[in-house]
């Protein structure tokens, strides 16, 4: 059958009744995603379309090469939502691609409400030239900087 895209299931999905949803899932095998992969899938497509590697998006984010694509494989897990802000800015996620990775990683959102969060959001979308001057920009206001992966894991 191949892969559908989002928008294909959620046409099939509006004339699916809940007692077939096991045949859905069979029909759609190749379509669905495992949860615990949704986070790898997702930031892995966006780097690749917006024409960018994964070694590339690393070094931008200042993050060690290996532990990055540990973060990306699902090997490693980190508690640190910083590092995943890093990954998606050094990947030029804009800000609503950032909530969604944030969310598929089952980390919370940048939350409007919060200073450091909105001015994140604002950072993602003017996009200064790379974390230093993120850091800077946080710094500047008070904030604490991106932090770096180092024993936070």
């Amino acid at each position: 059958m191949g892969e559908k895209n989002t928008q294909e299931l959620q046409s099939i999905l509006r004339s699916t009744h809940s007692k077939n949803f096991d045949l859905f899932c069979k029909n759609n095998k190749e379509s669905l995603l495992d949860e615990k992969d949704a986070f790898s899938t997702y930031v892995k497509s966006l780097i690749k379309a917006k024409g960018l590697t994964q070694q590339i998006v690393f070094l931008k984010a200042d993050i060690p090469e290996r532990y990055g694509y540990k973060l990306l494989s699902g090997e490693k897990h980190t508690k640190q939502r910083d590092i995943i802000l890093r990954i998606c800015y050094a990947a030029e996620f804009t800000s609503e691609e950032t909530q969604q990775a944030l969310k598929k990683y089952k980390m919370p959102p940048l939350y409007p409400k919060l200073s450091r969060d909105a001015l994140l959001l604002i950072i993602f979308n003017e996009r200064p030239k790379n974390i230093i001057d993120v850091n800077s920009l946080l710094k500047q206001n008070g904030f604490s900087p991106l932090r770096t992966s180092g024993l936070q894991e």
